[in-house]
């Protein structure tokens, strides 16, 4: 069982703040500050450039790439670090749409999160006109898996809502269709359980800055199935992705397995604060981790409802069916969500009424759930909300 006082002690979160936005950015790891900055001093300021040798700063990606792959449910050597969530998403669908040729639609759903639309969109209208995105409400997916479709992108978990897909049920139906999966695992990885091997998923993406606490900006991850590792052919071909890098050969020639999905050279600083990241991580037991998710969605869900009349549920009431995180409706959600900010409970806003609250039990507790409960409760029952500074839109809400 996962030691949830220890961990959360790992972590430095503001004196009288309660941060329910770990589904957005993770908080900074105690550990991390001292790791980066022995990293820069010793290994950057001492062995500058010899570092991608000494150091191992060339294997990070496949390394860290396995232990993201023990909270995913990936089989060994089949995980790598690199690039962006946007990135990844680009060459898991282009790889996918190569390996299923004479079927041209990507099917998807409108609570995707808009930039893996995007990113398919814009391989698609790169392909030509015969290729289609094809986007349906997410309770229709199942049925409009068909011999038609090449590729089935799904995000696991509704970055708005929560609302959690049948990972397992999706890919065999997809699979009996003849479809290859892309999964994006932004919401899962580090939040619930995931077993992308037991599923039989063709790919995965995700990013770590979010539950797996791997700073801002921090690199993305690409999963791809044993069965695939071989024969995916990297449309994005980047030097790192080569067979041979320092041979400086004019004519690509993809690595093997995994590692013909490395794009550009790894962010090595970011690598090193996700590496005291991933230090928690592997003290945790996802198992354990998801029934303390539940219990603290549950708790939080009873105590909001109890006091908060004014919000509407917007997550899955089913725990089975929801994610880390709870949502909530209402109207002048912005302006709500920014004056329990100014009150230390930290959510965010995604339009147009959405209140998210993100639960990671490596540094939330009961007390802390019930504590940003009766704050919430003192904003909606005085409409403390209401007051022009509240309604100022920032860049990023």
């Amino acid at each position: 069982m996962t030691d949830f006082a220890a961990t959360k002690a790992m972590f430095d979160l503001p004196e009288g703040v309660i941060y329910l936005d770990g589904n957005s950015l993770g908080p900074l790891p105690r550990a991390a500050k001292d790791r980066v900055g022995a990293m820069m001093q010793d290994e950057w300021g001492q062995m500058l450039i010899t570092g991608w040798n000494k150091a191992g700063w060339m294997d990070k990606p496949k390394a860290l790439g396995d232990r993201i792959g023990r909270l995913i449910g990936a089989e060994p050597g089949h995980v790598v670090m690199g690039d962006t969530l946007s990135i990844k998403v680009y060459q898991a669908v282009a790889s996918a749409l190569e390996l299923n040729p004479g079927r041209k639609v990507v099917l998807s759903d409108n609570g995707n999160f808009p930039t893996d639309l995007y990113m398919a969109s814009g391989l698609l209208k790169s392909l030509g006109p015969d290729y289609e995105l094809r986007v349906v409400d997410p309770e229709d997916v199942e049925d409009a898996i068909t011999d038609e479709i090449a590729v089935l992108m799904i995000t696991e978990v509704d970055y708005r809502t929560g609302r959690k897909h049948d990972m397992k049920a999706l890919t065999a139906k997809a699979h009996a269709n003849g479809v290859l999966t892309v999964w994006d695992l932004a919401h899962s990885a580090g939040a619930i359980p995931v077993d992308l091997a037991g599923c039989k998923a063709d790919f995965a993406v995700g990013c770590t800055y979010k539950y797996l606490n791997g700073g801002p900006g921090a690199p993305a991850f690409i999963y791809v199935s044993p069965r695939h590792a071989g024969a995916a052919r990297p449309a994005l071909s980047g030097w790192l992705g080569h067979e041979a890098p320092f041979a400086f050969d004019l004519d690509y020639r993809p690595g093997q397995g995994i590692d013909r999905m490395r794009v550009g050279t790894p962010p090595i600083l970011q690598l090193t604060a996700l590496e005291a990241a991933m230090d928690i991580w592997d003290k945790a037991d996802m198992d354990s981790v998801r029934a303390k998710s539940i219990d603290l969605c549950d708790l939080f869900i009873a105590e909001v409802e109890r006091t908060c009349p004014q919000l509407e549920l917007a997550s899955p009431r089913d725990p089975a069916f929801r994610g880390s995180q709870v949502s909530f409706k209402f109207d002048e959600g912005y302006a709500a969500m920014q004056a329990l900010i100014a009150r230390g409970v930290i959510g965010d806003f995604r339009a147009p009424d959405i209140m998210r609250f993100g639960f990671t039990p490596l540094y939330i507790d009961e007390g802390d759930v019930r504590a940003a409960a009766e704050i919430i409760a003192d904003v909606m029952t005085n409409a403390l909300w209401d007051r022009p500074e509240y309604m100022v839109r920032h860049a990023v809400t």
